[in-house]
């Protein structure tokens, strides 16, 4: 269902963004622009941190850091990571929002069997690190969040999904969504989170609130692994020669045609 702006309450949150990335860096810049208090981590150490995410008033701290005295905390590391820091993650209190952004591409993560096998990339996820969590942020890619995003009541503004089994854990994430300058559309429970992980109709097809609940509907979870894995096969065969320089709507071009 779409999302109404019911939780004006969540403003000057404190946040902890793990990972810099093409996705962390649009994260830190426009949460923190937004007046939330963002502290940012990579694995490499807060001196290698581009300057330039932090003018909003973002800082640079440590992996440890950023964990600490925070109401939310945001996942922004390859999903193979993620075991890596569950013990710290396990250590925050249970009030804490965790927001994953992450999606499984077995070229890049390795084979994980639990998924192959048909898990829920959310719900593996949540096995993983011990807690519950939410999933955003995953299905846009990273140009469009970084130069896409509009204010509240534009029309066509982009809109992605949002799922979480604890109730504040979808309402916090949604409300920080609309604070990056896209629609938060509530997708449900983790267990229907599948609609959104990459494959699927919504996922980086750049849709609007108006289109993205048929989207979500349509997906067919066993078609996503070979649309996922025809779409990487094409962008690396058209990135990779060398000769090629396609414009940043060539992605969404290409993703509509395969997923949609």
């Amino acid at each position: 269902m779409p999302y109404s702006n019911q939780a004006d309450w969540v403003q000057g949150m404190k946040i902890g963004i793990l990972g810099t990335g093409n996705i962390g860096k649009t994260l830190v810049r426009q949460l923190s622009k937004a007046g939330h208090d963002v502290k940012v981590a990579n694995s490499r150490g807060p001196e290698t941190i581009d300057p330039e995410i932090l003018t909003s008033g973002a800082r640079a701290v440590t992996a440890e850091d950023v964990l600490a005295d925070v109401e939310v905390v945001i996942l922004s590391i390859p999903l193979n990571r993620l075991p890596e820091i569950a013990p710290r993650i396990a250590r925050l209190p249970e009030a804490t929002v965790v927001i994953d952004t992450s999606n499984y591409y077995p070229f890049r993560d390795d084979r994980i069997d639990a998924i192959e096998a048909g898990e829920i990339e959310s719900v593996w996820v949540t096995q993983q690190l011990r807690r519950p969590i939410a999933k955003a942020w995953n299905a846009i890619g990273s140009a469009s969040f970084a130069k896409k995003g509009q204010p509240a009541g534009t029309p066509g503004r982009i809109a992605i999904p949002v799922a979480a089994d604890r109730d504040r854990d979808r309402q916090v994430a949604m409300a920080l969504v609309e604070d990056t300058g896209l629609d938060a559309f509530d997708a449900g429970t983790l267990a229907d989170s599948w609609r959104q992980q990459p494959g699927a109709p919504v996922y980086c097809t750049d849709l609007s609130r108006d289109e993205i609940g048929a989207a979500l509907a349509a997906a067919d979870r066993s078609r996503l692994p070979k649309r996922r894995d025809l779409g990487v096969a094409v962008m690396q065969e058209r990135l990779g020669d060398g000769t090629t320089n396609p414009d940043e709507d060539w992605g969404v071009r290409l993703v509509r045609t395969i997923n949609m």
